[in-house]
């Protein structure tokens, strides 16, 4: 298999960029097979605190491998289970952040929104352009851009395929944070290298919440938060950082 997927440690982060330039980084299931193998891997690694997935200045990923796609029939997919692997990223522990430049349609489009949050450049474009091919998002589009960005603005953006502009994204509530060009990466790795520094089961359980909230009705959600807030406390990182707070220095979390 060729390296469709390249990795960097940084300390507490690891930084996973899609490697497939040449085709835009079409999500291929080649690429899709080693990009999950290699999330799981880096979350099963207690050493990480956050993972930051990002593609090049060009392109995050312009959407899935169209000849692949065409040459495969209804019961290939159902049987090759592809669109289960954007589930596995979605159900992975560790925080993972988005580093969005360019195009980010598509398959590319879901798998941002699969992620924990979105870091963009100002050059980033943000498409659900399926229904010009014959078909519609299949990978969570349909679902969580609506959630993201409300039922009106999803109609337009997956009916009449246009793109969102970073800035328009941003104010719609797809993206947390818009940066110049070519800083992209760096921001990315910035809130990253944050997030890392947190208490890593506070900041796990947190992600559960959040994710829970966004999934279902609120006083499910309030019930559910409520209990892993009695399992952070439960944890030492939480007596280290409130006995830190008390004395006025950074606390040592352990992941304990």
């Amino acid at each position: 298999m060729s390296d469709l997927v390249l990795t960097e440690r940084d300390g507490p982060i690891a930084v996973v960029a899609l490697n497939r330039p040449d085709a835009l980084n079409a999500l291929s299931d080649e690429l899709m097979e080693q990009l999950v193998s290699t999330l799981q891997e880096l979350d099963r690694d207690d050493e990480v605190r956050c993972i930051v997935l990002g593609g090049n200045d060009k392109a995050f990923a312009a959407g899935a491998d169209i000849a692949e796609l065409a040459r495969s029939s209804a019961i290939d997919l159902y049987y090759q289970r592809r669109i289960e692997r954007w589930d596995a990223i979605r159900g992975l522990w560790t925080p993972l952040v988005a580093a969005v430049s360019g195009y980010c349609l598509g398959g590319g489009c879901e798998l941002a929104l699969a992620c924990d949050l979105i870091v963009a450049s100002e050059s980033a474009k943000f498409g659900q352009p399926e229904t010009g091919v014959g078909v519609l998002p299949g990978a969570g589009g349909t679902q969580r851009l609506t959630r993201a960005v409300g039922k009106a603005l999803a109609m337009d953006v997956i009916l009449s395929g246009r793109f969102l502009a970073a800035e328009e994204a941003l104010a719609a509530g797809l993206v947390a944070r818009v940066v110049p060009e070519g800083e992209w990466l760096d921001e990315a790795k910035r809130v990253a290298q944050e997030i890392a520094s947190k208490a890593p089961i506070a900041t796990r359980l947190a992600k559960e919440g959040i994710d829970r909230a966004y999934e279902g009705p609120l006083q499910l959600g309030l019930e559910y938060e409520r209990r892993l807030l009695y399992l952070a406390f439960a944890s030492d990182d939480a007596k280290e950082g409130l006995t830190a707070f008390m004395e006025k220095r950074k606390p040592e979390f352990k992941g304990r």
